[in-house]
């Protein structure tokens, strides 16, 4: 079932398929469980800890999680979801901050996701394949 608010934030802006946005809520995740920063159901237990990511420790979470679940295919995904570049998933963050889908602090700015690596070249040619014994 697709969420209302993402399905809005694609009206108001449709340079990005709601792919890329439910993608980008599980990237989020991945990146808290990578960092330890899992914060607890109890919103006031939550209130209490920093579960922060940067943009940086977000793009970084974000390609892991698209080289593990799409392998070589990757790049092609993130193409096809309108994710050229890693200003993209600051642009996909910022649509979900202005959409109250996600928060902020007010350190966090569009700038923190600019210019961190070039896809082609993180997703394509340092691909590798982890061989498992």
């Amino acid at each position: 079932m697709q969420h209302q608010g993402i399905l809005e934030v694609v009206r108001q802006d449709p340079r990005y398929a709601y792919e890329a946005y439910e993608f980008l809520f599980e990237a989020l995740a991945h990146t808290q469980r990578r960092l330890d920063r899992i914060p607890p159901e109890d919103p006031e237990r939550a209130a209490e800890g920093d579960y922060h990511v940067s943009g940086s420790e977000l793009v970084d979470g974000f390609l892991d999680l698209a080289r593990e679940r799409f392998g070589r295919l990757a790049r092609i995904v993130l193409h096809l979801w309108g994710i050229d570049q890693t200003d993209d998933v600051g642009e996909l963050v910022f649509n979900l901050i202005d959409s109250e889908l996600l928060s902020k602090t007010d350190k966090d700015s569009r700038a923190d996701f600019q210019g961190l690596c070039n896809l082609d070249e993180t997703l394509v040619d340092r691909f590798e394949i982890a061989w498992e014994r």
